[in-house]
């Protein structure tokens, strides 16, 4: 193959010396270049199927001899010594040639989206020495005589009339018709019904081998089945005795979207029916509508819009660097009538290998990108997802990398895989897909270390399977018989089928599966060939289901729809989408669980009520996050801390953010409070989000963003939660960041609630300001600086006392034990200390009101014996109160945290951490009885 071509050649080639022949089908376009390329002493011919290839080969053949003629294929070559003629496919020609003719066959294919950039290239810049004929269809004449300069344009009429007859039943096709569909399961199922009703059929279908396709085709072409079931491979060039063709569709899926056929493409489909000088007609069938008359008339008259531009992709590769290559691939189209086309098969591949460290350490010197683009060439016959393929060529292109061919062990183990010839029609033409691929291979120049070997064992290979597959295909379209569902078909192509409100699917009253939400699940009993009828069965009913369903779904009310904690959207318990990670944690992203039959305005309905609705739930259950991340009135550290708070989705270890806390000031403290957030001894957390639909909400948003939904604990922890749960013992197995995110804290064997944590230091706190000389001691205080465990602090987190000394030590505590008749002692002793003090202090408040009592009366007396009002001094209530007791009043709205916030502004456990480094006596110490 040539890979790069000389930069010297021009960008495209005079038209001198170049013959368009143009016309529709039947009009003996490839026989004309079959003799004019016979009558020059060398030629190439190129064609746009493996298949016509071979059929033209096998014609050449006939004409020359075997020995001067070479067949030329990606899979295949037959190449004779001293050969003159060459049969190719169009990705098979070389760019360069010293032949005297050449000859394209069907050129207006360089519109087509996927392959048209290779027969543009051939077009533009292959030419014979003594003649060149490009063959197609008049829809080139404008587009060939812009590009090409000089091109002369030879028109050719078609040799017979091809009429429109209608529409008519599939039960009611003459003799001799080809019925066209669009995909393997419509072709199935057709073919089917006419062998129930006809006697069988032949089936034609693109992923067929060559050899499977031109057996089935011999069976019509025999008369042993008077009808033939075919994609549109009929389209182009198979010689076919037709006396009619009807389209069962006029919807395909071209690799990008499902689209209705434009005229010329029928027309190229119709053009079969009929040959040489006996007339042809074509039509509709099944569930397709009447052409009209616009669309008849352009078939019939050959009459259709012309080709305005073609497809290009330069052939000037910069194999510089891997980059390079890149770019060059990206180049844009250099003139008029010419578009960029879209990355095909090889450049997706370049794409995805681009990416992996392996292959750019491979891909270094101009020798190895070009080999890199070579292995991309590989053809995608299997019709997987372009990162398997990439990764089958990354395979191949590593080995041919560093070991200059293809592991022979690998090579026979990939064959030896499809080497079988067991299995149902889909299973042999899978293999058949991949065999083709390892015939490729071996096919390519140096590849191989024993080239021969491998291009036999391939060729032997396809031809077995290709046979069973034939056998597969007569035996279940010729000779087998077919379900009642299939007999059902003679009506409407379709059996009348019905859709329950419970979703149950019902054909001619069968059951047949489940429509759940937007996806149609087959009955499991219905096995092989049925399993394809029932489905083509039920999308008569699924088609205007999917639409109905689709309105009912945008207008149901958010009671109808549930966001499961393994996030499934499921509306009245029906799967209809899942959520997956996005960029942001609050907003992940939802994929859809429907089947393609939801399509258009439909679909985007079903998306949009779906992604409200999951908007709806975080913006409800997760409110305060929302509110924090979209708080613009915040500033400074407080916005910081706010970010921090989103982040960690709404909990935060104080000592984690000890520094900003010391320089957080009120306002900020009191906009944070505004927004939900609690500042704690331990914690500064949102306590709104420590229940359990917010905290499984944020386990979810969490999983999704961490691939963390098939990690050990994932939903576990949430369900403690909701059982009430304020403590429970830590699974080594659980990861446990679960803990966190359902609002517990681990502590030693234990995952405590934060909040309730914070309710332990409302109990410990009075016990650690205790003094001796402010009156009773509290429960659980010891000496003023360190304090007992109580039963109040165990029952409120469900501990025992070993837990209790984990979670303390946890918490930055010390743990200290001291002998009980020691405890008891000081006890005591500080319990009479206090008691004396009281009694002390009620004496001298005696002692003091009596003293007021004689002063107020001796007042009176005095004021009486003068005749005048006794001046009566009464203090309020509340002023009487504050001299017995002073206490400085909090705010409502700071009371909490005041009462969690000692006046130093580094809490307890802060303080703790230090005295774990340095012993220090600035820690309070948890009393422990021994």
């Amino acid at each position: 193959m040539n890979i790069q071509p000389k930069h010297s050649q021009p960008l495209i080639l005079s038209g001198r010396d170049v013959t368009a022949v143009l016309g529709p089908t039947n009009t003996g376009k490839t026989h004309l270049a079959i003799e004019r390329m016979v009558a020059h002493e060398t030629g190439i011919i190129g064609l746009p199927l493996r298949l016509l290839a071979r059929e033209v080969y096998a014609r050449v053949c006939e004409k020359v001899g075997a020995h001067k003629v070479a067949l030329i294929t990606g899979e295949e070559k037959i190449v004779p010594a001293g050969a003159r003629y060459s049969v190719c496919t169009v990705e098979a020609m070389p760019r360069e040639t010293d032949a005297a003719f050449v000859a394209i066959d069907e050129v207006q294919l360089a519109g087509d989206l996927e392959r048209g950039h290779i027969f543009t290239d051939r077009i533009l810049h292959l030419r014979g020495r003594q003649e060149t004929l490009l063959l197609g269809a008049a829809t080139m004449h404008g587009i060939l005589q812009r590009l090409l300069k000089g091109v002369s344009v030879v028109t050719r009429p078609r040799l017979s009339h091809l009429a429109y007859a209608g529409s008519k039943k599939l039960t009611r096709l003459p003799r001799r018709t080809a019925i066209v569909a669009f995909s393997a399961d419509e072709v199935y199922a057709i073919a089917e019904l006419i062998r129930r009703q006809q006697g069988g059929a032949a089936v034609v279908l693109g992923a067929l081998s060559p050899r499977t396709r031109n057996a089935q085709v011999e069976i019509f072409q025999s008369g042993d089945v008077d009808y033939l079931v075919a994609t549109d491979a009929i389209g182009m060039g198979l010689n076919l005795d037709l006396e009619h063709v009807a389209f069962a569709q006029n919807r395909k899926f071209d690799g990008y979207q499902y689209r209705n056929l434009s005229a010329a493409e029928l027309g190229q489909i119709a053009g079969r029916a009929g040959r040489h000088l006996r007339d042809g007609t074509f039509g509709v069938t099944g569930q397709v509508d009447p052409f009209d008359e616009d669309l008849v008339a352009k078939i019939e008259a050959h009459d259709f819009d012309p080709v305005k531009v073609l497809q290009w992709r330069t052939a000037d590769f910069d194999f510089s660097s891997l980059d390079a290559l890149k770019r060059s691939t990206e180049t844009n189209a250099p003139v008029e009538g010419l578009t960029r086309a879209l990355p095909a098969v090889d450049a997706q591949a370049l794409e995805h290998l681009s990416k992996d460290g392996d292959i750019r350490a491979l891909a270094t010197g101009k020798d190895r990108v070009a080999l890199l683009w070579e292995a991309c060439a590989l053809p995608d016959y299997r019709k997987i997802a372009p990162a398997q393929h990439a990764d089958l060529i990354a395979s191949i292109y590593m080995d041919l990398a560093r070991h200059g061919h293809v592991d022979e062990n690998y090579m026979a183990e990939q064959v030896r895989r499809a080497d079988t010839t067991e299995g149902d029609i889909d299973t042999l033409s899978h293999r058949i897909a991949q065999i083709r691929t390892w015939t490729f291979v071996s096919n390519r120049p140096g590849w191989l270390a024993d080239q021969l070997h491998w291009q036999e064992k391939t060729r032997e290979i396809e031809d077995r399977l290709s046979d069973a597959l034939h056998e597969r295909l007569t035996k279940r379209f010729i000779d087998r018989r077919t379900s009642v569902l299939m007999r059902r078909l003679r009506e409407n192509t379709m059996p009348e089928a019905e859709i329950s409100p419970t979703g149950t699917v019902l054909v001619e009253g069968h059951h047949v599966g489940e429509l759940q939400g937007f996806r149609f699940t087959a009955d499991q009993s219905a096995g092989g060939e049925d399993a394809k009828a029932v489905r083509i069965a039920a999308q008569k009913a699924l088609a205007a289901e999917f639409d109905a369903r689709a309105e009912r779904f945008a207008a149901c009310a958010n009671g109808d729809l549930a966001l499961g904690s393994d996030g499934v959207l499921r509306w009245i318990g029906a799967p209809i989408g899942t959520l997956v990670g996005g960029d942001e944690a609050l907003k992940p992203r939802l994929v859809l669980l429907a089947d393609e039959q939801l399509t258009g305005p439909a679909r985007d309905k079903v998306a949009s009520r779906a992604e409200r609705f999951v908007n709806f739930q975080i913006e409800s259950l997760l409110k305060p996050l929302v509110d924090l991340k979209n708080a613009d009135q915040l500033t400074g550290i407080a916005r910081g801390i706010a970010f921090q708070l989103v982040e960690h989705f709404g909990l935060i270890n104080r000592r984690d953010i000890a520094e900003e806390m010391k320089s957080l000031d009120q306002e900020g403290r009191a906009a944070l409070r505004r927004l939900g957030v609690r500042f704690g001894a331990y914690h500064v957390f949102v306590p709104a989000l420590i229940k359990p639909a917010p905290a499984g909400l944020v386990t979810l948003l969490w999983a999704l963003k961490n691939d963390g939904k098939d990690k050990p604990g994932f939903g576990d922890v949430v369900h403690a939660l909701a059982s009430g749960r304020t403590s429970v013992v830590i699974d080594p197995a659980f990861d446990k960041t679960f803990y966190k995110l359902a609002g517990y804290r681990n502590l030693g064997r234990r995952a405590v609630r934060v909040d309730i944590l914070e309710r332990l230091a409302d109990l410990i706190r009075p016990a650690t300001n205790w003094k001796p000389s402010l009156g009773q001691r509290p429960d659980g205080a010891y000496d003023g600086h360190a304090f007992m465990v109580t039963p109040p602090m165990m029952s409120i987190l469900g501990a025992t006392a070993d837990d209790m000394e984990e979670i303390l030590k946890g918490l930055g505590y010390r743990s200290e034990a001291k002998p009980a008749a020691e405890v008891k002692a000081k006890l005591e002793a500080q319990d009479n200390a206090a008691r004396e003090a009281a009694a002390a202090k009620l004496a001298a408040e005696e002692a003091a009101r009596a003293a007021q009592a004689a002063e107020t009366q001796a007042a009176v007396a005095e004021a009486t014996a003068e005749g005048s009002e006794p001046a009566v001094v009464e203090a309020p209530t509340e002023a009487v109160a504050e001299a017995a007791e002073p206490v400085a009043e909090v705010p409502a709205e700071a009371s909490s945290e005041a009462a969690a916030e000692p006046a130093v502004e580094e809490p307890a456990e802060v303080a703790a951490e230090v005295a774990e480094e340095v012993p220090t006596v600035e820690a309070p110490a948890a009393v422990l009885e021994s």
